[in-house]
């Protein structure tokens, strides 16, 4: 269920476009996109952070705090990106913060939140490959999701992103 909303304000008509905001350059042309494709098609963005866990776990009282200033950072991270998605696509975008592996919370988020109905994701254009979420996805793990997954190439600037949206 969302953070900040229930999942009946989610079902509202329109396409849901999920972006996974990390700490890549490439997630700003996901955003990008998914705003301008939002904006378009008069649907919404949701906004995945994920929090990785804490590993220093010897002191539950030491992990416990770990855990809240990790989580209060990704709140706040998700905050000034969802300000640059208001003014972009015209709406508020959902959020939702969750613990775990990545890839596992993402699918995890997918299979819980009908509403979600497009996965956008931006490819590293380097020599190191599109990034793990996108080889996981297209490989592996395609068979789990039941949403389709829109791939932007992260060299994308602004401009061309408009054109093409």
């Amino acid at each position: 269920m969302s953070d900040t909303e229930s999942t009946s304000e989610m079902s509202k008509p329109g396409r849901v476009f999920l972006v996974v905001v990390d700490q890549t350059e490439e997630m700003l042309a996901a955003l990008r996109f998914a705003c301008r494709r939002a904006r378009a098609t008069g649907g919404r963005v949701a906004l995945l952070r994920v929090i990785e866990p804490a590993e220093f776990q010897q002191f539950a009282t030491i992990g416990d705090l770990m855990r809240a200033e990790a989580r209060q950072d990704a709140e706040e991270v998700l905050q000034a990106v969802a300000s640059a998605v208001n003014a972009c696509s015209g709406q508020l975008p959902v959020l939702y913060v969750r613990e775990g592996d990545p890839r596992e919370e993402l699918l995890k988020l997918i299979d819980e939140e009908p509403a979600i109905s497009i996965l956008v994701l931006a490819a590293d254009t380097g020599p190191r490959g599109p990034g793990p979420l996108i080889s996981a996805l297209t490989g592996k793990y395609i068979s789990r999701l039941r949403v389709p997954v829109t791939i932007v190439p992260g060299n994308l600037d602004e401009e061309k992103i408009n054109a093409i949206t």
